[in-house]
């Protein structure tokens, strides 16, 4: 019995789907739509003569003894009723012809989304009809239909007749230019254009009298009765032209060669032939696209595959809102501002994961800085620590009191990386820093930051808030797309990203840690990204575009060649985790190079995020804060410090652990810090470190210092090929530098500096003399062919 009920359903399924599918059925379909589609359109018709009459008896259809004179009888009388008098007038005629297309479609099964175009076409048109014909306000009411007058009276009320017109015309215009795919270039073709002439037949050859002027080269061979062909290009004219001059009687005598050089120019026959010049079709960038496709960077890695989520740690992010303590609050607030008479008009509360932010309007006549010095002794009402006033808030026009929560919530990494704004941002550098008071997710772009200036007291969230921007990048680029620099004076913060060296690390060629951790290797370091910013910078002028977005797209549409330099540019991000040290030991050294990687490097795709926790003028200095619009300010000890680093007070007043105020684009928001911890960046190189890489680390530009230039390539069979030239150059001039090899070699900084370098090891120059050229030990150019003889002799 079972199995016979579970044929009996199957049976019944495959009859239901054979209804849908069957083709017979689709031809009675269709074939009931086209009836009843000419049969609405005779009965619309009709009606255009008989709607009075019919109107008279409609109440009175269900009597039998009465008879409508419309061609379908009394449904066809009740349907045009309804759809032409209380409907669309004449549009309504649209609707059996779109049955009847419908119809059709299902006959020829063609698919019904193709219908979908035409439907609404059609829907849109009747509406237009309606509106037309009721703004003109014929007599006979059928034309407009009901829903065209009240349409139009509606509009006429509001608009006006040239609201009315302007609609009408502005609907039209937009039909015409969807429907038929205008555009401003097609308007200007179909005005009339001057006809041009063309000076040459392209397909005879052209005999033309001679007007052309002759050289007098070709006078004279003219006498000599020599046949030659010259090239000439004609006035106005890209066409080049052979000419042929010939001569068919021999030589006259000299004292006749005058008279007859003029007869015989007179006569002169000259052929003009067209032989237009062959020209490539397609442009070769444009096939090489087409061939090959886009140049895809992450082709070398294709297989990388990016952290998971799993990998961080999830934590309990609901943030309990205690009613209790929200109004305690409110009104200690409310009554610390009475005592002062200072009366509140409304108030209201805004719960963030750390801190919760009461937002009042104070009555009329009271002064903002009143309430602003009440700082402390709302404070003290509230025994918190870190209360913030801000009066006023910017955009909103009220007083903001912001008050740490008693159970403070921990925002975790994962949660901002996961979130819906993090992961559609179509940002260069998305970085995902934390959650504001409103607990919405906070992602700036750091390629328009352009640089990052972070600060804090010791044990505030720095090294935190630097791991969170590594990771929020390593979550969202490739390795192929950015690298990281990354200096470390203190030699601990950043040492798990060794894992991912030949990932997302760059560093000097024949340096052993990607990490770099000595002030010497630092300065270096920089200098070679000062290198690197200038290479970067000439190929942009090569390629004549302004930034490296627009330099990676044409290189990406095969419109550079690498032959030329051209190569895909990565961005390079540049970390500091201790600046302050930097500079206590090196100074200038590293202040230079930083300042003009900050003015210039932005265009080129180099970005700065420098740390300190000793926020202090001569560590900030004005030139640093001045490069450095976007600014991080964790807590600090005094005021003093918080001005030095957002140029305003506020972060003293920060309750520490993650609890942040940013600085960027004139706003300043106070965040809590996303929260990542050893293990889960740990897990994150560890993953991508086990995957395939490149064979290396990114190579920066090797940096050359003269100052430590002493005996380098002492063999002579190490010497650089252009060490003879670039000798006789130097003696020559009697100029020891290597700018001036730079220039007359056309040679690039570290090739000039090592040789400078191997002729001081050979004797030629002096030794490094600061900012003075070397003394140029060779007198003239004779003595240094016999120094080079020697040294042949001797070998």
């Amino acid at each position: 019995m079972p199995k016979k009920a579970v044929k009996n359903t199957t049976s019944q399924k495959s009859a239901e789907g054979s209804f849908l599918t069957n083709r017979q059925n689709h031809f009675i379909f269709s074939l009931l739509l086209m009836l009843l589609s000419i049969l609405m359109l005779l009965a619309f018709v009709s009606y255009l003569k008989t709607w009075q009459a019919d109107q008279s008896v409609l109440s009175e259809l269900a009597d039998k003894k009465v008879t409508a004179q419309n061609w379908i009888g009394k449904i066809g009388a009740q349907i045009s009723h309804f759809f032409v008098y209380q409907g669309f007038g004449i549009g309504s005629f649209l609707i059996p012809l779109l049955t009847f297309l419908f119809g059709l479609y299902v006959f020829l099964k063609v698919k019904l989304v193709n219908f979908i175009k035409p439907f609404f076409l059609g829907i849109l048109t009747m509406v237009w009809s309606s509106l037309l014909f009721g703004f003109l306000k014929l007599d006979n009411p059928v034309f407009a239909g009901v829903v065209g007058f009240e349409l139009n009276a509606y509009l006429e009320s509001y608009l006006g007749n040239p609201g009315i017109i302007a609609i009408l015309l502005v609907t039209l215009l937009s039909f015409l230019i969807i429907q038929f795919g205008w555009s401003p270039e097609t308007v200007l073709n179909l005005m009339p254009k001057k006809a041009e002439k063309d000076a040459l037949d392209t397909n005879d050859d052209t005999i033309l009298e001679p007007t052309l002027e002759v050289s007098k080269e070709v006078e004279e061979k003219k006498t000599e009765g020599y046949s030659h062909k010259e090239e000439i290009i004609a006035d106005h004219t890209t066409a080049t032209f052979d000419f042929e001059v010939t001569h068919p009687e021999p030589k006259k005598p000299s004292k006749y060669l005058q008279q007859e050089e003029d007869e015989d120019f007179n006569e002169l026959e000259i052929v003009l032939k067209k032989n237009p010049e062959e020209q490539v079709e397609e442009n070769l960038s444009d096939r090489l696209l087409k061939d090959f496709g886009e140049f895809d960077p992450k082709l070398e890695l294709s297989q990388f595959k990016f952290p998971t989520l799993e990998m961080l740690k999830e934590y309990n992010e609901t943030i309990a809102v205690n009613p209790e303590e929200l109004q305690k609050n409110k009104d200690r607030i409310v009554e610390t501002l009475k005592n002062y008479s200072i009366g509140i008009s409304h108030i209201k509360a805004t719960v963030g994961p750390t801190v919760t932010l009461y937002e009042i309007i104070p009555q009329a006549g009271v002064r903002i800085s009143k309430i602003k010095n009440l700082e402390d002794d709302i404070a003290l009402s509230l025994s918190a620590l870190g209360i913030r006033i801000i009066a006023p808030i910017p955009g909103k026009g009220t007083i903001g009191i912001e008050v740490p929560n008693s159970n403070p919530t921990v925002v975790s990494m994962r949660s901002v990386i996961a979130s819906q704004k993090f992961q559609t941002a179509e940002m260069d550098l998305p970085i995902a820093l934390g959650k504001t008071i409103s607990n919405e997710t906070f992602v700036v772009d750091l390629a328009k930051m352009p640089h990052m200036l972070m600060a804090g007291a010791t044990g505030q969230g720095k090294s935190v808030g630097l791991n969170a921007v590594m990771a929020s990048l390593i979550y969202k680029k490739h390795p192929a797309e950015v690298k990281f620099v990354l200096v470390d004076p203190k030699k601990v913060e950043l040492t798990l990203y060794n894992k991912i060296e030949r990932h997302y690390l760059a560093k000097l060629p024949d340096t052993e840690d990607a990490i770099i951790t000595d002030t010497h290797k630092v300065i270096n370091t920089l200098n070679s990204l000062c290198l690197e910013m200038d290479d970067r910078y000439d190929l942009l002028k090569n390629a004549m575009v302004r930034d490296i977005k627009e330099y990676n797209r044409k290189f990406k549409e095969r419109k550079l060649n690498p032959e030329n330099g051209h190569r895909f540019l990565p961005y390079i991000v540049l970390i500091i985790d201790e600046f302050a040290d930097l500079i206590m030991t090196a100074g200038k050294e590293i202040e230079t190079p930083i300042a003009r990687l900050a003015q210039l490097a932005r265009a080129i795709g180099i970005h700065l995020i420098v740390a300190t926790q000793r926020p202090s003028v001569n560590v900030i200095t004005g030139i640093i804060k001045a490069n450095f619009p976007a600014r991080i300010a964790f807590r600090v000890t005094s005021k003093i410090d918080s001005r030095t680093i957002l140029d305003t007070q506020g972060a003293e007043q920060l309750i520490g652990k993650g609890d942040m105020l940013y600085s960027g684009r004139n706003e300043l928001v106070r965040l809590q810090c996303a929260f990542i911890d050893t293990p889960e960046i740990e897990k994150i190189t560890e993953f991508i470190g086990a995957q395939r890489a490149y064979p290396d680390a990114y190579q920066l530009p090797e940096y050359y210092s003269e100052e430590s230039g002493t005996a380098l390539d002492m063999d002579i069979e190490d010497r650089d090929q252009l060490f003879e030239e670039a000798a006789y150059i130097i003696v020559r001039s009697q100029q020891g530098s290597a700018s001036l090899l730079q220039r007359k070699m056309k040679l690039g900084y570290n090739r000039a500096g090592r040789l400078i370098d191997q002729m001081e090891a050979a004797g030629i120059v002096g030794p490094f003399e600061g900012s003075k050229a070397r003394q140029v030990l060779i007198p003239d150019e004779i003595s240094l062919r016999q120094f080079f003889d020697n040294e042949r002799n001797k070998s």
